[in-house]
């Protein structure tokens, strides 16, 4: 990479290059950077900076090809949301989360939409948000039974998603839980 970082992410884009975003870098601080990885040629290339430099956020990539940037930390939560348009190597922002966290998931759902779930804010927030790339907002879906971060999520076959672990008020979560987006 042209920059040393880490607490980053990395987006497998239909291209099949990887979008790299963010992340902390000593001295350099939170990262508003990107790069893109070519592995036909294997080298690196920049591709702009992000509105807000940040780390411990999620990228997802969407059915419509832009890559949705969550959350995440630069010296305090960040609730600010943005959008990565591989076809013009351009960030746009959208409308923030509700809820300002770092260290949550996202994860996107058969009906193409996102969920935000968990993370840190000075608090384990119980709370679930949905992003719609239709409209660009964001709602509230319903809380988790056990506020974590630094937990998994994962689509499985029949449309749930599976909330597992982390890290909460009291330590270690062992719990596990289901979200189901057709009760909300």
């Amino acid at each position: 990479m042209t920059t040393a970082r880490y607490t980053h992410t990395a987006t497998l884009l239909p291209s099949g290059k990887v979008l790299v975003a963010g992340g902390y870098n000593y001295p350099g601080g939170y990262l508003a950077n990107a790069e893109l990885y070519d592995p036909a040629t294997g080298t690196w290339t920049t591709t702009g900076f992000m509105i807000t430099g940040r780390s411990g956020h999620t990228t997802t990539l969407l059915p419509n090809g832009k890559v949705l940037v969550a959350g995440g930390y630069n010296g305090s939560s960040l609730a600010s949301a943005e959008l990565y348009d591989p076809a013009s190597g351009t960030w746009t922002a959208t409308q923030g989360l509700n809820a300002a966290r770092y260290d949550h998931t996202a994860t996107l759902l058969t009906n193409g939409k996102v969920l935000v779930a968990g993370g840190y804010n000075g608090a384990y927030p119980f709370t679930a948000e949905l992003y719609d790339p239709a409209t660009g907002m964001w709602t509230s879906t319903g809380f988790m039974i056990t506020p974590r971060a630094e937990h998994t999520t994962t689509l499985l076959p029949i449309g749930k998603v599976l909330v597992a672990g982390g890290v909460g008020s009291n330590g270690l979560v062992t719990s596990s839980e289901l979200y189901d987006p057709i009760r909300f």
